[in-house]
C-alpha cells in the first residue's frame, strides 16, 4: 500500500471530489459514482458495499417543516440526559450513533461521514495526495518500504525499496501495535511541510534519518495497458478517480499507436468512482450521439441524460469488458452503456448491482451526508440495483448467497425477472434488476484454489517473502522482463520458505491444499517479483496467466465465429 489510504486492504473507497471533465445535460454542476475498496483479485474475494455520487450544491430547507416537532423532541431528550442521567453520557458520540441508524432505514449507500473522516474519504479519488511518496507494507508489525514512488520526495531524499521505517520525527513506531490509519496519519501531512523518517537499512549498522518535505504525490488508476499480440490491446482499470479518463485515453492512443485492433477492457474487482470518467471513457468508444447514461429522482431536479458528443479514438473495432461480482458502479456504467448500445461484448459473471445515486450534503461541523437522491439507468432504459428491501445484513451478504446458490459457477443459477427484461439496440435481451449479466458467463474457477493459499496470501507471507527476496538477488534488475517471464522459475525450496512465513503468521501448512495450489501459489508469487522489479504491466501480464476470465476473452478474440454466436453478429470486424 502506499500512504495513501486508497491502497489499504482495510479502507472502503468512498469520495465526492467535483469533476468537470463531461458536458451532461443537468442544472446540478456534476456527476460522480463512490467507490469501494478494491482488493487484489486473488480468487473468492468478498464483494464490498460501493456508493455513486453526483456534486451538486445544497441549499438548507426554510421555514417551518412537517418535523419541527420531532426535531424539538430530540433536542429535549438530549437536554435531558445531559442533565439529569445518573451516569456521565457523551452525547456527541449518542447523536453520532443515533443518525446512523436513522440512515439505516433508508438504503445501503446513504451514509453519514463524521468529520474527522471526511477529508481521508475526499482524498482517495483525487489525482494527487499529499505525502512523503512510498507504497509499503506492514509486515510483522515494522513497515516496509516496498517501493518508492517516481518523482515523489521519498525518492529525492533517498529512501529506497526495501526500508524499514522505525520513527516519524522521533517516535519509535516499530513493534508498538499502529494501525494502518495511525501510519497513513503520520505520513501524510500539508504538502510543504516537513517530517522526519528514521530507517533502518539492511547492511547498515546505524539508524538513517531522512528529512522529507512533503509534496504532491500522483494516483493512478490505470494499473496497466499492454499489447498482449500484434493485434489486442488490455486496458485494466482499477477506479474512476479524478484523471482515470486522461490516463485511459493516453493508453488506449498509446495502444493504437501499436497497432492494436481489438480491445480488452478490464474492470474486474472495479467498485467505481466518478459518472464523469465513466461517460469520458464511453464517449471514446461509442459514435454518433448513443446515450450512455440517464438518471431519474423525485420530481425532475436530478434527472438527466448523458448522450456520446466527440469523435472517439476507438469507434470501430471489436471490445470486450471484463466484469466479476465485485466491478460496481461506474464500472456498471460503462459496461450498461457498451453492452445496450452493442459496442462491446461484456465477458464475466454478473456484477455487483449498484444503481442508485448519491448527492454529497455538507453539514455545519464538518461532517457530510451522502444521501440517494436518484437512480442510474443504462441506454436501453434498465436499472440494475438489485433490491435492498430484506436489510442490510442480507444485501452485503450478495457475494456468499450466491456462492451458496452457485451462481458463481453456472449461467443456469442466474434468475431474472422477464418483467425485467430489454432490448438492446440491435435486439439482444438484457435485463434490470440486479447487475449487469455478461454476453458471455465464466464461471468462478476454483480447481487450484484453497482455503489453505487464502490463508497463506492474507496472512502476508507471500508478500513478506518477495520483500526479502528483492533485497537478496538484486541481480535480476539485469533481466529483461521477456527473459523473466520465460525462463525464471518459482522452485520448490521458495515455496517452502513461504511457507514456513505462512507458519510464523498462523497460516499452519496443509500438503494436500498447497499441492492442490501449488502452481496457484507459484503464479501468485512470480507475478509479485515482477511487479518488483519491472513495471505494473508485467505484474498483470503474469498474474493474467491464471485469470480465467481473462484467458476465455483472448479464446474468444482468437475464433470470432464462436463470439458471433453470443454477439448477434455485432463483432463482425473481428474477421
Amino acid at each position: 500500500m502506499s500512504e495513501n489510504p486508497n491502497t489499504s486492504p482495510d479502507n472502503e473507497h468512498d469520495s465526492d471530489v467535483p469533476q468537470n471533465e463531461h458536458k451532461i445535460s443537468h442544472s446540478q454542476d456534476e456527476h460522480k459514482n463512490t467507490s469501494f475498496q478494491i482488493r487484489l483479485p486473488i480468487l473468492l474475494s468478498i464483494a464490498l458495499v460501493a456508493g455513486v455520487l453526483i456534486g451538486s450544491n445544497f441549499s438548507e430547507p426554510k421555514g417551518d417543516t412537517k418535523y419541527l416537532s420531532s426535531l424539538q423532541k430530540v433536542r429535549q431528550l438530549i437536554e435531558y440526559i445531559e442533565k439529569d442521567y445518573v451516569d456521565t453520557v457523551d452525547t456527541e458520540a449518542l447523536l453520532e450513533e443515533s443518525i446512523e441508524n436513522m440512515l439505516d432505514k433508508l438504503d445501503p449507500h446513504t451514509v453519514y461521514i463524521p468529520p474527522r473522516d471526511r477529508e481521508l474519504a475526499q482524498s482517495q479519488l483525487r489525482a494527487t495526495f499529499d505525502g512523503i511518496g512510498v507504497e509499503f507494507n506492514l509486515l510483522r508489525d515494522t513497515i516496509y518500504v516496498v517501493r518508492e514512488l517516481p518523482g515523489g520526495p521519498s525518492e529525492a531524499a533517498g529512501i529506497v525499496g526495501g526500508d524499514r521505517i522505525v520513527s516519524v520525527d522521533g517516535q519509535n513506531i516499530a513493534g508498538i501495535g499502529l494501525s494502518n490509519r495511525k501510519i497513513f496519519d503520520m505520513l501524510r501531512g500539508p504538502r510543504g511541510s516537513k517530517v522526519t523518517i528514521g530507517v533502518k537499512r539492511k547492511g547498515e549498522d546505524d539508524l538513517l534519518d531522512f528529512d522529507i518535505k512533503r509534496g504532491a504525490i500522483p494516483q493512478y488508476s490505470v494499473d496497466a495497458g499492454y499489447m498482449v499480440d500484434d493485434q489486442t490491446g488490455y486496458i485494466k482499470i482499477n477506479k474512476f478517480a479524478e484523471n482515470t479518463y486522461t490516463e485511459f485515453r493516453e493508453s488506449l492512443q498509446s495502444l493504437i499507436d501499436d497497432g492494436m485492433t481489438k480491445l480488452i477492457l478490464d474492470l474486474q474487482n472495479n467498485g467505481g468512482g466518478y459518472m464523469s470518467a465513466a461517460i469520458s471513457i464511453c464517449d471514446e468508444l461509442l459514435s454518433g450521439d448513443q446515450v450512455i447514461v440517464s438518471q431519474k429522482g423525485q420530481g425532475r431536479k436530478y434527472d438527466s441524460e448523458a448522450r456520446a458528443e466527440r469523435t472517439g479514438i476507438f469507434e470501430q473495432g471489436p471490445v470486450v469488458v471484463l466484469m466479476n461480482e465485485n466491478s460496481a458502479s461506474a464500472s456498471e456504467i460503462v459496461a450498461g452503456a457498451l453492452q445496450d448500445n452493442d459496442r462491446a461484448l461484456i465477458i464475466g459473471r454478473r456484477s455487483f448491482g449498484k444503481g442508485l445515486v448519491q448527492l454529497p450534503f455538507d453539514l455545519k461541523d464538518g461532517s457530510e451526508l451522502r444521501m440517494t437522491i436518484a437512480r442510474y439507468y443504462t441506454p436501453s432504459g434498465r436499472s440494475i440495483q438489485k433490491p435492498y428491501d430484506e436489510g442490510e445484513e442480507n444485501y452485503s451478504s450478495d457475494y456468499y448467497n450466491r456462492y451458496i446458490s452457485g451462481e458463481l459457477f453456472s449461467e443456469d443459477s442466474v434468475k431474472f425477472d422477464e418483467s425485467l427484461a430489454y432490448k438492446t439496440e440491435q435486439g439482444r435481451t438484457v435485463y434490470g434488476g440486479g447487475g449487469i449479466m455478461p454476453d458471455y458467463f465464466v464461471p468462478l474457477d476454483t480447481s487450484d484454489n484453497t482455503a489453505y493459499v487464502n490463508r497463506l496470501v492474507a496472512s502476508n507471507a507471500v508478500r513478506e517473502y518477495t520483500i526479502e527476496f528483492r533485497e537478496d538477488n538484486d541481480w535480476l534488475k539485469d533481466w529483461s522482463f521477456k527473459e523473466f517471464d520465460e525462463s525464471f522459475e518459482i522452485t520448490d525450496a521458495m515455496l517452502h520458505e513461504v511457507i514456513d512465513i505462512g507458519n510464523e503468521h498462523g497460516a499452519r501448512f496443509r500438503e494436500r491444499q498447497f499441492q492442490k495450489s501449488k502452481k496457484l501459489l507459484a503464479f501468485l508469487i512470480k507475478a509479485q517479483i515482477a511487479r518488483d522489479f519491472y513495471t505494473e504491466d508485467d505484474f498483470y501480464k503474469v498474474f493474467n496467466q491464471t485469470n480465467e476470465i481473462y484467458l476465455k476473452a483472448l479464446e474468444l478474440l482468437d475464433n470470432p465465429d464462436q463470439l458471433l454466436n453470443k454477439s448477434n453478429g455485432i463483432l463482425l470486424q473481428t474477421r
